[in-house]
């Protein structure tokens, strides 16, 4: 029964941390970079929140705020990826570090309480139904969005972007702008995230970023494992990768429940996503079958 209980807060927060993975997905399948900035960004998007919450700010207006911080961060890194010729993993480490003063800068210290019987806020573990209900329609609209936005004209060159670089500058299509943008746009989706972390459970902390981009990585790859034998749709991958947030939830309070070693969470959230990982090389290596020549082929061989 306990574990029963625990179960639409794992859901919540599950949604809360697929979100997060949508922008995580956005730079790691879409633009082919390895961005690290999320683990600063989501906790910028929780901070800007609460301090504008507890200030006296309209929550929604704290909310697109905190989203508006997200895509400043983003920017810094596509600056520094872009403009000063930093390899993208580094230039999210950088602006991460950067982030960590500023998180500091904008909470005064390392945590901030964000009560939800004293502010008015969009969802709270203290209302999980309702929480669930605003949660998932948050996912349904982002989604419909991004599935809109990467029809257009200009979605199509950011995605061209990713798949190849050069080919895309031979056509005309501004690369270095499109990095930026697309790094913006992560972001920015990520500190929305944070926003909505900070809201549910009561409080914005430096700490809650750390280790963001595994929980990311490890929804992105278990919602394609997931939905990649349904169909390769937009809608339905970015779908599974919301719904690899909430599994991957499930399974860490699972294993809470089973009474594992708080402690070894973090190595065990590492584990998950090499192994997923690791699984497309081992298919091909290991369990695929050789390639047979073709009679004709032999024949010209001989």
């Amino acid at each position: 029964m306990g574990l029963l209980n625990a179960l639409p807060g794992a859901v919540a927060q599950g949604m809360i941390w697929g979100i997060m993975a949508i922008g995580v997905y956005i730079t790691y399948k879409i633009l082919d970079l390895a961005d690290l900035t999320v683990d600063g960004s989501i906790c910028t998007g929780a901070a800007v929140c609460t301090m504008l919450v507890t200030g006296g700010m309209n929550v929604w207006l704290a909310m697109l705020l905190a989203m508006l911080a997200g895509m400043a961060a983003g920017f810094v890194t596509g600056l520094l990826h872009t403009k000063m010729g930093i390899p993208a993993i580094l230039a999210g480490i950088l602006t991460q570090l950067m982030l960590w003063s500023v998180n500091l800068k904008i909470m005064g210290k390392a945590n901030q309480a964000l009560p939800a019987s004293s502010y008015r806020v969009v969802v709270t573990q203290l209302h999980k139904t309702e929480s669930l209900i605003i949660l998932l329609a948050f996912c349904i609209v982002l989604i419909v969005l991004l599935y809109l936005f990467f029809g257009t004209e200009y979605g199509a060159s950011v995605r061209a972007t990713g798949c190849n670089p050069r080919m895309s500058s031979a056509l005309g299509i501004n690369v270095e702008r499109n990095k930026i943008f697309g790094l913006m746009l992560s972001n920015g989706i990520v500190a929305l995230a944070g926003s909505l972390l900070a809201q549910y459970s009561g409080k914005s902390d430096i700490n809650d970023g750390r280790g963001a981009i595994v929980i990311g990585l490890a929804a992105v790859i278990i919602g394609e494992a997931v939905v990649s034998r349904i169909s390769s749709n937009f809608i339905v991958r970015l779908s599974g990768v919301v719904l690899g947030g909430v599994i991957y939830y499930i399974i860490y309070q699972t294993v809470i429940y089973l009474g594992l070693d708080t402690d070894l969470l973090k190595m065990l959230s590492a584990v998950v996503v090499a192994i997923f990982l690791a699984v497309p090389y081992w298919k091909k290596k290991y369990f695929s079958k050789p390639a047979r020549a073709k009679k004709g082929e032999d024949s010209l061989n001989a």
